[in-house]
């Protein structure tokens, strides 16, 4: 079982991002809960999601101590850093996040999603870059049920499809050069 938390402000795509794991997860017959979380002000307040897969049934949906989390901003970060697991892995937004305190018993990962969205053409993917990271780092699904999954949601906008697809490629060959993999 492993138990995923992305958090940042409304309009950044945390809600979309993990809602895609989540859809890749039941592709491949997981048992998976997403749940969302967000403030009123909706974009532009906090939004976040937990996203369970497990190859068993799921107890409760609710991730208090998530193994693997994304932070998309600063007031994320600093609200959520104490409840990943010791040993867990920790993606920022580093063109968000400045580099600040970290823990010792986490993996920390900084990329700059943000920027590397800009250079696609496209500032709205930035959380699409920060998932392929993520399926690098700490790959849950397959690949294919992760692009299935994105690609069902944008089918009717190919140009928006095609834009998807290489900030997933771009956040996933980022992160395998980052690990010494590519």
């Amino acid at each position: 079982m492993k138990r995923f938390l992305f958090a940042g402000f409304g309009g950044q795509g945390v809600l979309f991002i993990g809602k895609i794991l989540a859809q890749a997860g039941m592709e491949e017959g997981k048992e998976v809960t997403w749940l969302p979380s967000y403030g009123p002000e909706m974009r532009g307040g906090t939004a976040n999601c937990s996203v369970i897969i497990a190859g068993k049934k799921i107890g409760s949906p609710i991730v208090s101590r998530p193994d693997i989390a994304v932070m998309m901003n600063t007031v994320s970060y600093q609200k959520f850093l104490g409840s990943v697991v010791p040993g867990g892995l920790l993606l920022a937004n580093a063109s968000m996040i400045p580099a600040t305190e970290s823990r010792a018993d986490v993996r920390l990962i900084r990329i700059p999603v943000n920027d590397m969205a800009h250079e696609l053409g496209r500032d709205s993917v930035a959380n699409i870059i920060m998932l392929g990271a993520m399926q690098a780092l700490a790959p849950v699904v397959r690949e294919d049920a992760l692009r299935s999954a994105l690609n069902g949601v944008s089918k009717k906008n190919p140009a928006l499809m095609e834009f998807n697809e290489r900030a997933l490629q771009r956040g996933y060959q980022y992160a395998l050069a980052l690990s010494g993999e590519a």
